[in-house]
């Protein structure tokens, strides 16, 4: 049976590239990171439970600590507030530098270590809030790198299901392959109701509004 490592995270575009991994036929290695995040433990809340719901029991839970020392943003350093005033130009405050490098080189060492070929994970390039490490450009050099770095007989392909859909198309995917919104988490700021004002809920906020669909959890 093909395997993948799915990097999931909790939120609804990881989740739902992971049911996409699962509707695809892959034995699925789920990956999740604790890095010192605000809702560190509402993330992981959510992936246990979208793993229970899943029935999948090959899990990684990995500590990244160095990620609040290096700090330079608002999802690990306290000191700087996370943006609510709406969605702007630039790379904002809420980016962490090179996470998804950082978290790419992990899954991989575990996708060579599982006899994975493939590393699932939900980045969205044209309609996210602007990360350099969510550009299609970006991972397929990762992707080769991977591959470079590894032993011959290890072949690893990363796959982007939702990289050019904009957040309304990943709703409808979402409701499409069967994913229960209610337990996915996307919200910056809180870990018992969502904010609302976050770019990160801002942006499924409109995804919902767009796709014409009830957004099944609670906000302040």
């Amino acid at each position: 049976m093909k395997r993948a490592v799915c990097i999931l995270s909790g939120g609804m575009d990881s989740t739902t590239a992971t049911y996409i991994a699962k509707k695809d036929g892959y034995d699925i290695v789920a990956l999740h990171f604790n890095y010192g995040q605000r809702t560190q433990n509402k993330e992981l809340e959510s992936f246990n439970a979208i793993c229970k719901e899943l029935n999948i029991n090959n899990k990684y839970i990995i500590d990244l600590d160095f990620f609040k020392q290096i700090g330079a943003n608002a999802l690990v350093d306290e000191n700087i507030e996370v943006p609510t005033g709406g969605l702007s130009e630039g790379i904002p405050i809420t980016y962490v530098p090179f996470r998804n490098g950082i978290f790419l080189s992990i899954a991989a060492a575990i996708a060579e270590k599982e006899n994975c070929e493939a590393i699932f994970i939900g980045v969205v390039e044209e309609d996210s809030s602007g990360y350099p490490d969510c550009r299609e450009s970006f991972i397929n050099t990762i992707n080769k790198a991977i591959n470079l770095g590894t032993k011959d007989e290890t072949k690893i392909d990363i796959k982007t299901p939702l990289i050019h859909l904009k957040k309304e198309d990943i709703v409808k995917k979402a409701i499409e392959v069967g994913v229960n919104l209610s337990l996915t988490w996307s919200c910056y700021k809180n870990e018992d109701k969502a904010c609302g004002v976050c770019d990160s809920c801002r942006l499924r906020l409109k995804g919902f509004q767009k796709a014409n669909i009830k957004d099944p959890i609670d906000y302040l």
